[in-house]
C-alpha cells in the first residue's frame, strides 16, 4: 500500500470512529435525559457495557468522555460511572437538548427549558428593538420570509426559524447573549419538530414572529418583549398540548 493510501484509510478508520462513539453518546445520552438512567445510578462496568451495546471499551471510553464533558456522568476510580444530578447536566448544549427529545421528553424539563427561553428572549427582543441596524432587521427579514415561504413543516423552513431567533439576539449587541443562540436555536429546532410527530403544528406560529419582527423594526422595546413574550408561551402551550398535558409540571431539583 502506497503512503497516501495508507493516509486514506487512517482517516477513514478515523471518521468511522468517531461515528461510532458519536452513535454511543447519543444512544447513553438519550437514555439518561429520557431518565432510563436516573440521576444517581451506577451505570455497569466497562466490560458489561461494551459488550451489552457490542462495540468495542475503547468506543464506549471516548463516548462517556463525551457525556462527562456533558456533565451527565462522572467516573472515579473502584467507584464506577455514576449518572450526575440534574443541575450538574450542561443543558444548554445542543447534544443535550437533541437526546432530550430523541425520545419522549421529560415534561418538567421542556418547562425548564420554556421558562429560559421566556426569561431570555423577551429581555433580547427588547435591546434587539433599541440596538438593531439595517443588517440586523435584513436578516430577520429574510429570515422570516424563509419561514413564510417552506413553512415549519420544512427543514429549510426550521433553519430560517433558527435565523430568525440567531438574528435577536445578535441584535442585542450583547456578546453573552450572543453565545446563547446556538442553545437557543437548538431548543426552538427540537420543540418545533416534536409538535409536528404525530400531526401538523397546532396553529401556525409566523404571525407571532412577524409580531415581533414589526415591533424590532419600529424600534419599540416594550412592544418586541410583550410579543415575544406570547411568542415563547404559545409555544409552550403547544408543546404541553402535544403531550397530552394541560399545563407543563414545574421543574424540580434532583438531590445531589
Amino acid at each position: 500500500m502506497t503512503e497516501p493510501e495508507e493516509g486514506a484509510e487512517k482517516k477513514a478508520k478515523r471518521g468511522t470512529g468517531r461515528r461510532l462513539q458519536g452513535a454511543i453518546a447519543h444512544r447513553l445520552g438519550t437514555d439518561i435525559v429520557s431518565g432510563v438512567y436516573a440521576p444517581g445510578t451506577v451505570l455497569a462496568s466497562e466490560v458489561e457495557f461494551a459488550e451489552a451495546l457490542d462495540v468495542s471499551r475503547g468506543a464506549l471510553r471516548e463516548a462517556m468522555q463525551v457525556l462527562a464533558a456533558k456533565g451527565l456522568v462522572e467516573s472515579r476510580p473502584k467507584a464506577g460511572t455514576r449518572v450526575l444530578p440534574r443541575t450538574r447536566w450542561n443543558l444548554l448544549d445542543p447534544d443535550v437538548l437533541a437526546w432530550a427529545f430523541a425520545g419522549d421528553p421529560d415534561p418538567a424539563l421542556v418547562r425548564g427549558i420554556f421558562e429560559l427561553r421566556a426569561v431570555v428572549e423577551p429581555a433580547a427582543a427588547r435591546f434587539a428593538a433599541q440596538r438593531r441596524d439595517r443588517e440586523d432587521l435584513r436578516a430577520m427579514k429574510d429570515a422570516l420570509a424563509a419561514m413564510r415561504r417552506h413553512t415549519l413543516a420544512t427543514d429549510a423552513g426550521k433553519a430560517g426559524d433558527r435565523d430568525f431567533h440567531d438574528a435577536i439576539l445578535r441584535a442585542t449587541r450583547n456578546p453573552a447573549l450572543v453565545v446563547l443562540s446556538a442553545s437557543i436555536g437548538a431548543a426552538v429546532h427540537w420543540t418545533t419538530q416534536y409538535k409536528q410527530r404525530s400531526r401538523a403544528l397546532p396553529r401556525n406560529p409566523i404571525p407571532d414572529h412577524a409580531k415581533v419582527y414589526e415591533a424590532i423594526a419600529a424600534g419599540d422595546g416594550d412592544a418586541a418583549a410583550e410579543a415575544m413574550r406570547v411568542l415563547v408561551d404559545l409555544a409552550m402551550k403547544d408543546t404541553a398540548e402535544e403531550m397530552g398535558l394541560s399545563v407543563l409540571p414545574q421543574p424540580e431539583i434532583d438531590p445531589a
